[in-house]
């Protein structure tokens, strides 16, 4: 089932998404479902990699995977934080994990829009993604 986003975002977003996992089989059907939602969707495989996009420009929704080798996705948001690129982004998590990691997690809640444990529901991910939208316009408007 295809699920349809018809929002237009003039100016400002133009349906952006950062996929970040380490497991090609998540970032390939999630960028698939997504490109066929008509998001301009960008997969990487780490948190550097995801770094390096913000820092070259990236705006839009982030789906951060928790659990990677090297830099976790806690640690990645605490990164995106401390450099001060938070402005424009809108991150949900997308995980293994069913549970709360409190400890690394401590402070950073309230950068994360919602929360989504594997394997993810699509429409579940498309109507949270719809409300990340809303935030993010509202945010830099």
């Amino acid at each position: 089932m295809i699920y349809e986003i018809n929002e237009k975002v003039e100016g400002y977003m133009e349906k952006k998404i950062m996929i970040v996992d380490d497991e090609e089989d998540v970032l390939s059907s999630l960028k698939t479902v997504l490109e066929k939602n008509n998001y301009s969707v960008t997969a990487v495989e780490s948190g550097k990699e995801c770094l390096k996009e913000i820092e070259k420009g990236f705006k839009g929704i982030i789906l951060m995977d928790i659990m990677m080798p090297g830099m976790d996705g806690w640690e990645t948001i605490r990164a995106i934080v401390d450099r001060g690129l938070m402005k424009g982004l809108c991150i949900e998590i997308i995980t293994g994990k069913g549970t709360f990691d409190r400890e690394k997690m401590f402070g950073l809640q309230t950068f994360v829009k919602d929360y989504h444990t594997k394997p993810i529901d699509i429409e579940t991910l498309i109507s949270s993604i719809k409300r990340c939208n809303m935030f993010y316009l509202t945010e830099i408007e």
